[in-house]
């Protein structure tokens, strides 16, 4: 398969506060030197806790935010720091699938407005009119077409979803960065979403970037998982490879705290506690990042960064991977 977008050494530091008059302002590490590749129609997972730096790394891939460094390359071209005129017919093929169902859709807009808004932008007529292409996607989610002017409030959470992934769809991207859609769901309702998601994949070729803390949601939709931890990408594997035999230490960590539905697996799982809070992003740890909370953790990894290797089907940030 080919690769749509590739990734390298891409990096995002905000201004924190500042100390005094004339002090300097902290620097927020919020992603630091990430890279990876997507290839075509594959679904990755990027999974990792809250603050770790995945809804940024998803707002940089679409460039809703200015990456500090590094370079994004989507189908051979360089988009990392194109102009928004420039960057008009790559936004059509990158678009974004929001956390919020509620606050992501405007509430003075019918849901005609918001899903036809995408060819107001981009100045495209679809073919039959904007109206019937609108309807269309709304039947695609699996929403009734004659919805077209209700507003948002008149839908529940998982409907005003679906009605996120039509206007996310409207356009007919090639890459869908999803950031964690069905956190705000009830659990029943994340089902339901996750499994148009993976039809979607399949009937329109979609490739996606799915970003979730959930690694049980992960599991079931993403082919590939890369796992982040403070601005960094600490193991990257096929989810077979990953969720049976991780090799980095944060991974089988995180990996031990997920539920288990059968009781007898329970007792027999080993379940690890980290120590300690995660470090603070204005001032992370020199040399690996998660050597605070590793309970392999020796002088090289105060000292040297580890670099992301192969290990077996693998690849690990980690000078002692399992």
């Amino acid at each position: 398969m080919s690769t749509i977008l590739k990734v390298t050494d891409l990096t995002k530091h905000f201004a924190g506060n500042k100390h005094g008059l004339f002090g300097k302002a902290d620097v927020i590490h919020a992603v630091d030197g990430l890279s990876f590749e997507l290839a075509q129609g594959e679904a990755l997972g990027l999974v990792g806790e809250s603050g770790c730096g995945k809804s940024t790394t998803g707002r940089l891939i679409t460039r809703l935010l200015e990456p500090t460094s590094g370079k994004i390359e989507f189908e051979d071209q360089d988009i990392t720091h194109l102009s928004n005129n420039d960057l008009r017919p790559i936004r059509t093929q990158l678009q974004m699938i929001f956390q919020d169902p509620y606050s992501s859709l405007n509430p003075r807009h019918t849901v005609g407005t918001i899903v036809g808004t995408p060819f107001k932008i981009s100045k495209v007529t679809p073919e039959g009119g904007v109206k019937k292409r609108v309807q269309e996607l709304l039947e695609i989610v699996g929403l009734n077409p004659e919805h077209y002017n209700r507003y948002p409030h008149e839908f529940s959470g998982g409907q005003r979803q679906r009605i996120g992934i039509a206007r996310a769809l409207a356009l007919r991207p090639k890459v869908i960065v999803a950031d964690e859609p069905v956190s705000a769901l009830d659990v029943s309702i994340q089902a339901q979403i996750i499994n148009l998601m993976k039809d979607l994949q399949k009937d329109f070729g979609l490739t996606f970037i799915f970003i979730a803390h959930d690694l049980a949601v992960v599991r079931h939709f993403a082919q590939r998982v890369a796992v982040m931890y403070l601005g960094n990408i600490v193991e990257i594997a096929d989810r077979d490879s990953l969720y049976s035999n991780p090799k980095h230490p944060y991974t089988k960590a995180l990996l031990s705290a997920v539920p288990e539905a059968d009781p007898d697996a329970v007792g027999a799982r080993e379940r690890i506690r980290l120590t300690g809070d995660v470090p603070n992003p204005i001032n992370p740890p020199s040399g690996c990042r998660f050597r605070t909370r590793c309970w392999k953790a020796q002088e090289i990894c105060a000292t040297t960064p580890p670099q992301l290797l192969q290990v077996g089907k693998s690849s690990v940030a980690c000078h002692f991977p399992e």
